[in-house]
């Protein structure tokens, strides 16, 4: 019986084996260590990708969101899937190293599906001027470019500084940034929007809300004494078509100072509504509303 049993007992002993390191070596291929600089990267965010660009890591990139179209080399990239929709299996198909994500629903379940699959996920909460900085260096840091994160970051805070130390010493004009028109939706105070028109030297028209984009009645509109309003375009194509289709909507309001003194702007949001290395840019697009003599 021994003499039996131990032959048995190295085939199974030689199959474990095999089992094994077939499993470690397709591990290997598909996922990589936690600890390697990734190769392969996947961005699903416009900002992301700007940032990955900024930081020389671009020739890693191998595939992006729809909506990532800066700068003009991502037309080159594989997309896969909108911002709002990325696709799963697109991204698999990719072999990724390294995926960088928003925190928000749609996004967040790709990334727990993808951890879930054991490849390499970054999370990142982008939605403030004080969170660009630690998105930045957490990139930075992932994809082992940590000085030059560090570098990026004192450039666009340093950057900012000087224009709301420009800006802020104008008077604070009343500005509405509309979202939509029908519901006429506009930017609240707790915002990133807000956030920009006040690096701008501009105040927000709408006080205080719940929602941080409310919709607004024709009252509310008329009492906030706006004297400017910024409408964010739907498109980049056809601005000034979206101009004129603006200033007719507004034309109800006769009595608004910003429409009085014809003070609309229909803006493009690719540069203005991005929190990445951008906004300083955005941040003059805006003051140049505000104060157009003083800031061309």
């Amino acid at each position: 019986m021994k003499k039996l049993w131990l032959p048995l007992l190295l085939s199974i002993l030689i199959c474990a084996v095999i089992i094994i390191f077939a499993s470690q070596r397709h591990n290997e291929e598909e996922i990589p260590a936690s600890d390697k600089i990734p190769e392969r990267i996947v961005s699903l965010a416009p900002n992301i990708t700007e940032i990955l660009f900024e930081l020389g890591l671009g020739d890693k990139i191998i595939a992006v969101d729809n909506d990532s179209d800066y700068p003009p080399q991502v037309d080159k990239i594989d997309k896969v899937g909108t911002f709002w929709q990325p696709s799963t299996e697109s991204i698999i198909a990719m072999k990724p190293d390294l995926v960088i994500t928003l925190w928000f629903a749609q996004q967040k379940s790709v990334a727990e599906t993808l951890e879930n699959l054991g490849y390499k996920v970054l999370v990142l909460r982008m939605e403030k001027f004080d969170e660009l900085p630690e998105a930045i260096q957490k990139i930075g840091d992932v994809t082992g470019v940590s000085q030059k994160a560090e570098q990026l970051i004192s450039d666009i805070e340093n950057k900012i500084n000087e224009l709301k130390i420009k800006f802020q010493q104008n008077k604070n004009t009343k500005v509405l940034w509309v979202i939509q028109e029908e519901p006429l939706r506009v930017a609240g105070r707790n915002t990133f929007l807000n956030e920009l028109v006040e690096a701008a030297g501009g105040e927000n028209a709408i006080g205080q809300t719940l929602q941080q984009y409310p919709s607004i009645s024709s009252e509310e509109i008329l009492s906030c004494g706006a004297e400017i309003i910024i409408q964010s375009a739907m498109s980049k194509d056809n601005i000034e078509s979206q101009q004129k289709n603006a200033e007719r909507f507004w034309s109800k309001y006769p009595n608004l100072p910003a429409v009085k003194n014809g003070r609309i702007y229909v803006l493009y949001s690719d540069t203005i509504l991005r929190l990445g290395p951008r906004l300083p840019e955005g941040i003059e697009i805006i003051a140049n509303c505000l104060y157009e003599d003083d800031s061309k």
